[in-house]
């Protein structure tokens, strides 16, 4: 896929609507004329896709699934890209899992995609026709900001523990040890493994090694050495990264770093790109 044809639009903090913590937002339109396949990363964060354009888009993975429209991508989702015939147009939404959890019904999402009125009921189709009626990437990054702002007080709430030991897993680029944490919410470290794992999708220390694997990824697509970017991650060395890289998307690191879906990552989602170690 060619993405210099490809144009990449975040929300500008002039947009009325405070930010909500947790949920990051980037428009993509593809110019091109010919297929669009974009295969997309593990990423720590559920993934909301909302197909904006006239052509269809539809979303498939390595065991033959497909979904055509608006779908929601879970944590650790294998070989799933997104198809295009033609030109088209995607608003893709991330959210926190803790915030995930408290939105969307995402229980059995993990791993996997679903079509979006799976997790997100009947308001999935108003929404979705509600963005394909606007005119502008500014009131579609204001009518996702005020949907999602509406359900805020009527979600339910996540343990505070479980939020806690989420926000220190992120914090710390999942150099995280459960023990300290439950230690840290006062919780035994089963129970914290145990709700976590429930609220969450995935346990404490797949949570740690997903989060340590987005800030390797990117820190490869960057340029970085692998040793220099297992290091930086918090791996033990090169052949830790090389284990884990295999392990969660079947790639060396050199292959990480050529693949695609980084490509633009640093236009559409800078708040989660690596810093130099001199800044």
């Amino acid at each position: 896929m060619d993405w210099s044809q490809v144009d990449v639009t975040i929300p500008r903090s002039s947009l009325g609507a405070a930010p909500i913590p947790g949920v990051h937002m980037a428009g993509f339109r593809y110019r091109g004329t010919g297929p669009a396949a974009i295969a997309m990363v593990a990423h720590p964060a559920v993934t909301l896709l909302f197909d904006l354009g006239d052509q269809a888009w539809a979303v498939d993975d390595d065991h033959g699934v497909r979904l055509p429209g608006d779908v929601a991508v879970g944590l650790l989702p294998g070989g799933v890209t997104v198809r295009g015939a033609g030109a088209g147009e995607c608003l893709q939404v991330r959210l926190s899992p803790v915030l995930a959890t408290e939105l969307l019904d995402t229980a059995g999402l993990t791993g996997t995609f679903a079509g979006l009125d799976d997790v997100l009921g009947p308001s999935a189709r108003r929404l979705g026709d509600r963005l394909r009626r606007t005119t502008s990437w500014d009131e579609r990054f204001a009518v996702m900001s005020g949907f999602l702002g509406s359900r805020l007080d009527g979600r339910r709430r996540v343990d505070r523990e479980v939020a806690y030991a989420w926000h220190q897993t992120h914090l710390h680029h999942g150099r995280t040890d459960v023990s300290t944490l439950a230690a840290e919410t006062g919780w035994s470290r089963q129970r914290l493994w145990s709700r976590f794992r429930a609220q969450v999708g995935l346990s404490p220390k797949h949570a740690a090694r997903l989060v340590r694997f987005d800030r390797a990824a990117r820190l490869l697509a960057g340029g970085t050495p692998p040793a220099e970017a297992a290091a930086r991650a918090g791996y033990s060395d090169q052949p830790h990264l090389n284990r884990e890289v295999r392990a969660i998307v079947d790639a060396t690191p050199r292959g990480v770093a050529a693949e695609p879906w980084l490509a633009i990552d640093h236009a559409a989602w800078p708040a989660f790109m690596p810093r130099s170690p001199r800044a």
